[in-house]
């Protein structure tokens, strides 16, 4: 691979990876191979986590197509691309019924540590006349934390709905949507296009190397 062409990206958006019925790989061993070196990549190039998983997904029966999406990757490494990163990730606590319960009470939890600088800060002499803005990339939590209907798919977070609904009402905490353009997490979780995957890459703190390794003693 060391002479092929460039990618963009390291992953088709057009590509569908769980329908793929092609020949077998060739070679299983090198293809197992080949994603384990690409997993380890991923701690200082987070933003090929996605494609990797992806194909990680078919370790146990490799195929030709799938093969193509791995080399795929390393084509994209072929990119002049010197710039590395750390990230660190935090597990959820709990498990959830729904990602709008999870995001739910995720929104309930920055609410409350909202509300507690706001009290502080009023006991400082020193309130805030504005309202709080909470952002959150999940449509029906900006439904229901102004929407006082019940519904009987949320009622494993009632406590947290009328804790933020009170604070809406209130007019100390404002919930609004994250644009999709702003969502950088994306580049985790799902195909994005090419414009759109350099803008998220690009905004996650990419800086050159603090030092060179190579010819410097």
């Amino acid at each position: 691979m060391s002479s092929c062409n460039p990618s963009a990206t390291p992953i088709d958006t057009k590509s569908n990876l769980g329908g793929s019925f092609g020949n077998s790989c060739d070679n299983p061993s090198l293809f197992r191979s080949l994603t384990g070196a690409l997993q380890y990549l991923t701690f200082t190039r987070p933003h090929i986590s996605y494609a990797v998983q992806q194909i990680c997904l078919f370790m146990h029966t490799p195929m030709t197509d799938y093969m193509n999406a791995l080399k795929r990757v390393l084509r994209y490494l072929r990119v002049p691309c010197d710039n590395i990163i750390s990230w660190s990730s935090k597990r959820q606590a709990t498990i959830s019924r729904s990602s709008a319960e999870a995001e739910y009470r995720r929104v309930a939890n920055v609410v409350s540590e909202a509300c507690w600088l706001r009290n502080l800060l009023l006991e400082l002499h020193h309130p805030l006349i504005k309202a709080t803005v909470v952002y959150c990339d999940n449509i029906s939590v900006i439904y229901l934390s102004a929407n006082h209907i019940q519904h009987q798919r949320t009622k494993h977070v009632e406590l947290d709905i009328h804790f933020i609904r009170e604070k809406v009402a209130l007019g100390h905490v404002r919930v609004l949507l994250v644009p999709s353009q702003y969502q950088i997490v994306d580049i985790f979780t799902k195909y994005i296009p090419f414009v759109q995957f350099t803008d998220f890459r690009d905004n996650l703190s990419i800086c050159p190397p603090p030092a060179l390794t190579v010819g410097v003693y």
